[in-house]
């Protein structure tokens, strides 16, 4: 945590108490505001009080006295309708921000830079890999926002310092300032509708990322969907803009429509990356991720050879289609966040010759809309309380074994993908399923999968400990 000074002498209200409003309160008061921190929830002004904040009662402020309320991107701002410390600071003329854009304003002329990175789909392994690249390069890095850290649990301002965010839609919209120096939009498809009212509104949210850009800087956009392409077609002027695809090739721009990434300047060529020997990089969606990656570093000044070495030894997300270990030709791939049959598809879509390891409480659907996947499944090793459902689905289609629990679902895979004469069999955690029949969240389960290959014979470990 670090001071802000922006707030000085003012009164800031904060709302909203988990860990980034901590932080952030922290953040102000150390630079001298008076900050009054309240929440909802009683446990959570509790713990605050606990840990020093001074704790108000928002019900009881006259908002006239303030300088800003920051609000937590957990509470609504417009849809289904306004908080009501909303409807109080817009009657006072109160400029309602968040975390992150405070963390922005304290940033400005200090000469650190910022990466910021949305999308509905893919912005995490996109922020994780963007920061892995830049460290590799010898960069001084920082990631967080969305995933990991809160940005006031980042290291302090300096120089050349580079701040790799991820950022939801709730969390742009409490940025009215936001510039970044490289913007990434990854793709558009429904969601958090309850929150944007429709899908014009979240549309519109996400492309506040590039509203403010200026010359010099950078925005990056996957035209791969119909809002994104529109999205990209409207910024004329500002930043450079670096269209992004995957399922056709680009006369300027980033694309991978075959897993080879081409890097186009006005037809020409400019730098090519083979994306289809990456590990941790398998299949379409993470070919744009690469590619939104690499349009990144390029950005900051990394050559492309220096990108392409750096994806290689990428690790990829923990139990996100995670390579976590290999025995011989067989590796082992933890993806347990698939907990629906949406998100195990990208998987099954991956690999071929897959030993898969499926099961738990079942969504509405359960596995059915996979079956253009069931060819490249050898057999499959099912868990929990959908067991017998799956089996079901899969009966006369491809072999399965009932196996109830994990431990035994990965020694029958583990045996049975050693003893095939296949090319590049793969032991997958894809489970299509919640959890919690079994397991607290998928983090827990994805944990004992890894931890559960690690006792393997044989094994060579390429991932460590717990998420």
């Amino acid at each position: 945590m670090f001071p802000v000074k922006q707030f000085k002498g003012k009164r800031v209200a904060m709302f909203g108490l988990a860990r980034s409003g901590i932080s952030c309160a922290r953040a102000l008061a150390s630079g001298g505001a008076e900050v009054l921190a309240w929440d909802d929830s009683e446990p959570a002004v509790e713990k605050a009080r606990a840990e020093g904040l001074q704790v108000t009662n928002l019900h009881t402020v006259d908002f006239k006295t303030l300088a800003a309320l920051v609000l937590s991107p957990g509470v609504p701002l417009t849809h289904p309708e306004p908080h009501w410390t909303v409807v109080k600071a817009k009657a006072a003329g109160v400029e309602v921000i968040g975390d992150t854009e405070v963390f922005a304003r304290a940033i400005q002329g200090t000469g650190s830079r910022m990466v910021a990175i949305t999308g509905t789909n893919g912005k995490s392994t996109t922020t994780a890999l963007t920061g892995h690249v830049l460290k590799e390069a010898g960069l001084d890095v920082d990631v967080g926002g969305n995933i990991g850290q809160a940005v006031f649990n980042l290291r302090s301002p300096a120089r050349d310092r580079i701040y790799v965010l991820e950022l939801s839609s709730f969390q742009i919209d409490l940025m009215p300032g936001l510039s970044p120096d490289v913007g990434v939009l990854t793709n558009l498809t429904p969601d958090h509708l309850d929150r944007h009212g429709n899908m014009e509104h979240y549309a519109e949210v996400k492309a506040r990322m590039f509203g403010k850009q200026r010359d010099g800087q950078t925005a990056l956009v996957g035209v791969d969907d119909d809002w994104c392409a529109a999205i990209a077609d409207k910024i004329h002027v500002g930043p450079d803009v670096r269209r992004v695809s995957v399922t056709r090739a680009l006369e300027d721009g980033i694309c991978a429509p075959d897993g080879i990434l081409r890097d186009m300047r006005n037809g020409a060529v400019d730098a090519t990356i083979d994306l289809r020997a990456m590990p941790a990089l398998r299949g379409r969606h993470n070919w744009q991720n690469a590619c939104m990656a690499y349009g990144v570093a390029r950005a900051m000044g990394v050559d492309a050879p220096a990108i392409g070495a750096a994806m290689h030894s990428f690790p990829g997300l923990a139990h996100r289609m995670q390579e976590v270990g290999r025995a011989g030709a067989v590796s082992f791939v933890n993806d347990s966040k698939a907990t629906n049959a949406d998100a195990a598809e990208k998987a099954l879509a991956s690999y071929s010759n897959i030993h898969w390891i499926a099961g738990g409480i079942a969504k509405t659907g359960g596995i059915a809309p996979l079956a253009p996947y069931f060819p490249r499944i050898r057999k499959a090793y099912l868990i929990g309380v959908a067991a017998a459902e799956f089996a079901a689905t899969l009966d006369g289609k491809v072999a399965y074994e009932i196996c109830e629990t994990l431990p035994r679902a990965v020694q029958a895979a583990a045996r049975d993908a050693q003893a095939a004469q296949e090319a590049d069999p793969v032991v997958l955690l894809s489970p299509a399923s919640a959890s919690f029949d079994q397991y607290k969240n998928f983090e827990v389960r994805g944990d004992a999968f890894v931890e559960l290959v690690s006792r393997l014979p044989g094994i060579h470990m390429t991932t460590e400990g717990k998420s």
